[in-house]
């Protein structure tokens, strides 16, 4: 019988144990998906949740206050009284319900317009003036809604208790609640308030042409008609609003209302009502707006640019290292074996 020969390497020993399979530890399974999780959440947050986030709040309980000098008709003398503290408030209260059952931002605004006599007697119905509202946005566009008893029915333009989020260096239209329109503020350049940036707008108001109210005729210069329907007349000679540029809450503002009264047909003023120059925030409004600001743009970056980030880099070296992990493998009982 023929002896059969073993040509090249020695035939393998059955008896011998075969090799452990190269296999991945979980360790290198467990950083090369949490790797690839990061990497996907990254752009997530950036492209998906971030537009989101920046929504209108619908639970606001914010009261901002203007105060100057000015004068004001006492209605009790029936005469001007000049070089006296004009006090403005503005009180918004969000309506939660209303604005989770319509999906809207809808807040109600009390405006109290007060001088010396009225600001201490806290009723609102007593001050020199006093208006309410209900304004109802889209939450992300910032763009009036009309719905869920809006009041005025007429709200317009882009902005008015606040302007949209990430303000641009542009024009916008704002609406001016005693005009009963949108005024046009220009970017008028870029102010540095603690800790934030501000864009300035600035814009006036005309002479205009409001309504009419019935008053003494001689109070109008028309002594010979015992009651009268004067028109009521509306101007301001300097709107300046500061606006923090990713969240477009107002930080700073200043207006210069006119109010008067003309008889009918005539060009010139017969009665101020209301006349004050750079009423302001106040310092505790100022502080207070820039607070929140502060702390929605914050919320905005961190949920826009610095989870984001912070993810992606992460992400990116647990899934190289991971990778280069599993690339290496492991036999059972090696270095890298999970036993």
């Amino acid at each position: 019988m023929r002896q059969s020969r073993h040509l090249g390497r020695p035939a393998a020993d059955p008896a011998a144990p075969a090799p452990a399979p190269r296999t991945a530890t979980p360790l290198a399974l467990a950083a090369l998906g949490a790797g690839v999780f990061l990497l996907v959440l990254a752009p997530l947050l950036a492209w998906y949740v971030t537009p989101r986030a920046a929504v209108t709040p619908v639970d606001v309980d914010v009261t901002t206050v203007f105060t100057g000098t000015g004068s004001y008709f006492d209605t009790g003398a029936l005469a001007t009284r000049d070089r006296q503290r004009i006090t403005i408030t503005r009180h918004v209260l969000g309506d939660v319900a209303a604005s989770e059952q319509s999906g809207r931002a809808v807040w109600d605004v009390s405006t109290t317009v007060d001088t010396p006599h009225t600001l201490p007697l806290e009723d609102p119905r007593r001050a020199f003036q006093w208006t309410t509202g209900r304004w109802v946005t889209d939450r992300r566009s910032n763009a009036p809604v009309h719905c869920c008893g809006e009041n005025p029915s007429r709200f317009d333009g882009d902005a008015y208790l606040k302007f949209p989020f990430a303000v641009e260096k542009k024009t916008y239209r704002w609406w001016d609640d005693t005009l009963g329109a949108a005024v046009p503020l220009r970017f008028a350049g870029t102010t540095r308030l603690p800790g934030i940036t501000g864009y300035r707008f600035t814009g006036t108001v005309p002479a205009t042409r409001t309504g009419t109210r019935q008053v003494p005729g001689r109070l109008v210069g028309r002594p010979g008609q015992a009651q009268i329907q004067a028109e009521e007349w509306y101007a301001n000679t300097g709107i300046s609003l500061v606006v923090e540029e990713r969240t477009g809450r107002i930080v700073d503002a200043s207006i210069s209302p006119v109010k008067t009264l003309r008889a009918p047909g005539s060009r010139h003023d017969a009665v101020v009502l209301l006349r004050a120059r750079n009423l302001a925030f106040t310092p505790d409004t100022r502080r207070a707006q820039i607070a929140l600001a502060r702390a929605d743009s914050d919320k905005l970056t961190l949920v826009g640019r610095t989870l984001p980030v912070t993810a992606g880099a992460a992400g990116g070296a647990l899934a190289v290292a991971g990778g280069v992990l599993v690339a290496r493998g492991g036999r059972r009982g090696g270095r890298f074996s999970a036993a």
